[in-house]
């Protein structure tokens, strides 16, 4: 069964002195393209976390949110270097530009560093570390779930559209075994209408005539070819995976037989059918971005 790229996971984890909670939402986009917010002190995890997605999802754009909340008191401590730094850099920058005004201790303390937890980095312990993988397979697990249901409803719509496509097969085929005939018609009142002081019509160079048309005109290989099309399309929607990028590819195949049907021929039930088979194409397309 095919996959949704759109949909949303939330994953969450208790350990002894903190929580985890972590959110993702996806939507489609051509390669697999992962966006991760973490708190400073998690940035060590970056590799790791992206290695779990990378695991899970084959294409999208993925954007996940992990934040970490202490449920114990933690003693900080100034970090007195880093902010001696600061405020030597804002000196410079007031002396070497002309600038004036004050750094105040509101602004100063959002800046990153400022505070040091005393009890050590806990926050990036082996505790932690398996808190924050354990919250992500929880939201992959649901992300996916989600994109399954999505999926499921996509695959439906994609195979109702399909089937309006092959619908319209058949119809060109029979319209498409009358034309011999009516080329032969329309050359032969033609040919009256500009011999008619003669009366009579060379049969053989009509035949000839209508030969030629024939063979320009045939749509034999076009038809065989989208059918083959619309197939592959339909095994590929059953057998699911990552197939968006190969269904896309069908379709430009199948637009391209439908132009040319359309080139070929100047009948009004071949070229209304073939119009058909473009438009559903079209939709079809849009469609099939947000498969995996």
């Amino acid at each position: 069964m095919i996959r949704s790229m759109t949909g949303f996971g939330q994953g969450s984890f208790e350990g002894a002195d903190f929580k985890v909670a972590l959110d993702i939402r996806t939507v489609n986009n051509r390669y697999l393209d992962i966006h991760l917010r973490l708190p400073q002190e998690l940035s060590p995890l970056e590799t790791r976390l992206k290695k779990q997605v990378q695991e899970a999802l084959k294409r999208g754009r993925v954007d996940i949110t992990v934040s970490v909340t202490q449920t114990r008191p933690v003693s900080m401590e100034l970090n007195r270097p880093l902010i001696r730094g600061y405020l030597e850099s804002v000196n410079i920058i007031r002396e070497e530009f002309g600038l004036s005004g004050e750094l105040d201790i509101n602004s100063l303390v959002r800046l990153p560093g400022v505070f040091q937890n005393q009890n050590g980095s806990t926050q990036t312990d082996e505790s932690l570390t398996a808190g924050v993988q354990s919250a992500m397979s929880q939201a992959l697990k649901t992300l996916q779930e989600m994109r399954r249901v999505e999926g499921k409803e996509l695959g439906a719509e994609l195979s109702s559209r399909l089937a309006m496509i092959e619908s319209q097969i058949p119809t060109i085929e029979q319209a498409a075994s009358q034309l011999p005939e009516a080329y032969r018609e329309r050359l032969e009142k033609r040919i009256r209408d500009l011999m008619s002081e003669r009366g009579t019509v060379d049969e053989t160079r009509l035949a000839q005539e209508v030969a030629y048309l024939a063979e320009r005109s045939d749509i034999t290989e076009e038809l065989a070819r989208l059918r083959s099309h619309v197939s592959q399309f339909g095994e590929l929607i059953n057998q699911g995976g990552e197939v968006g990028k190969k269904l896309d590819f069908i379709l430009q195949e199948m637009n391209r037989e439908a132009n040319t049907i359309l080139s070929k021929s100047n009948n009004i039930q071949i070229g209304d059918a073939a119009i058909v088979i473009k438009t559903e194409v079209e939709k079809l397309r849009e469609q099939v971005q947000n498969v995996e």
